[in-house]
């Protein structure tokens, strides 16, 4: 449509740095939970051999990897509303947000994880099916077992409330005054070091969760990634901010060495002040300490990404649709094969590897042969609908060479090859 959107606003480039950072943060994942058997801290499934290091980098990789993920939602939600009104933006997130969730609650995704920590905790000894009758007992996390959160899919119940919560201020900022807003905060950006000041709504909401008026509520806790939830609700608006204008990447590529070096050198201050010295978490030194070095690192990756990642390939195409299949399915496989790798009773590395080597291959396995061709997984797993589904198109394809002739269609001749949708970043 010559670069205009159907509700007449001009279409947006694709952002395919992006892209990556979400393929490359989905792998961080990946290894980061295959890490999470040898931490010295509880999780669903645990290997009585245990190390300090691993405890060192899963406490690190915290710091950024789930915020990572919310700036990138806040950017891709600044793209979806760029070419959706508000009801197309919200039909679009129930369908690729709560119905994976929805989904994964009820089907096997949530409900065997909680069986594998009852059994392997020692709290069951019977089958799956015998189980989960017991799984609508109680909430999973306060002594129950329905995850109501879809235990690991927690992101996305919350991705969507936020996305919900968050749509008015979006609609404000689109609107003539929040455009004007929007562009003197992008000018504000391209002072030398004043992006780093957007650490401060992180660092009071960190401040906020852990104030003694919310001590015990849902939204004091730190089981989500490591974080509570409002820091994570800042993040996920400061990237709808960040998505506006340009010369807020540029400032990002420009600190991009700058927030490394003062990620990493405040993490080590922080790390010291906590171990060491005993530094409250909820005090003001604490906050300001972990909101600096989580935006210091989302400077350094997003400024690093839009540097060198502004390119698209194949892979990128192929992987950026497996992202969120690939995000449903992790925690589940990785659980599974680690529960009967554990038993080997080797090496901590070697166990490792092989979890996660048979756990990838698996979740590959799963989506490209069945969730990846297959219309009604397409949905439940939150991808578009194909017109025509990829098993489809192989068996007419392979029927029609079989006869020697090339697959047709009767309205246009030649079949067309399916392409992988191009969707808007999301």
């Amino acid at each position: 449509m010559n670069g205009i959107s159907q509700i007449g606003r001009p279409e947006l480039p694709r952002r395919h740095d992006v892209d990556w950072l979400r393929v490359l943060g989905m792998m961080v994942v990946f290894l980061f939970h295959n890490a999470r058997f040898f931490d010295t801290e509880g999780w669903h499934v645990k290997s009585p051999r245990t190390a300090p290091v691993v405890m060192i980098i899963v406490t690190f990789v915290v710091q950024w990897m789930m915020p990572l993920f919310f700036i990138l939602s806040g950017i891709g939600a600044y793209h979806a509303l760029a070419h959706q009104d508000w009801r197309q933006y919200l039909v679009s997130r129930v369908k690729r947000l709560v119905v994976p969730l929805v989904f994964g609650i009820f089907v096997f995704i949530a409900p065997w994880q909680v069986y594998l920590e009852r059994v392997s905790h020692g709290q069951y000894s019977g089958s799956f099916w015998s189980w989960y009758p017991h799984y609508f007992e109680g909430w999973f996390g306060l002594g129950g077992n329905f995850a109501w959160m879809g235990v690991h899919l927690w992101y996305l119940e919350f991705l969507f409330i936020f996305s919900v919560l968050a749509l008015p201020l979006f609609l404000l900022l689109q609107s003539r005054w929040g455009d004007r807003l929007v562009a003197a905060l992008s000018r504000a950006m391209t002072v030398p070091v004043l992006i780093f000041l957007l650490a401060i709504p992180i660092a009071l909401m960190e401040f906020i969760a852990n104030s003694p008026a919310l001590k015990g509520s849902l939204l004091s806790q730190r089981g989500f990634g490591g974080w509570s939830l409002l820091p994570y609700f800042a993040i996920f608006i400061i990237g709808f901010l960040l998505a506006g204008r340009e010369e807020m990447a540029q400032a990002m590529e420009r600190h991009r060495f700058a927030g490394l070096v003062a990620a990493l050198g405040t993490f080590v201050v922080a790390y010291i002040a906590v171990k060491q010295h005993d530094l409250p978490e909820s005090g003001v030194l604490f906050a300001g300490l972990r909101g600096l070095f989580c935006w210091a690192f989302l400077i350094a990756f997003c400024g690093f990404a839009s540097r060198h990642l502004r390119f698209s390939n194949g892979f990128l195409r192929y992987a950026n649709e497996a992202v969120l299949p690939f995000y449903i399915l992790h925690q589940t496989i990785i659980l599974t094969v680690g529960y009967y790798v554990l038993r080997l009773g080797t090496s901590l590395w070697i166990e490792y590897l092989i979890i996660a080597t048979i756990s990838f291959i698996i979740i590959m396995a799963l989506y490209e042969l069945l969730i990846r061709r297959i219309n009604i997984l397409r949905f439940l797993f939150g991808l578009k609908i194909l017109p025509r589904p990829l098993l489809a198109y192989n068996d007419a394809a392979r029927r029609s060479s079989s006869m020697g002739v090339p697959p047709m269609n009767k309205d246009h001749g030649r079949m067309p090859v399916p392409r992988e949708p191009d969707r808007r970043t999301q």
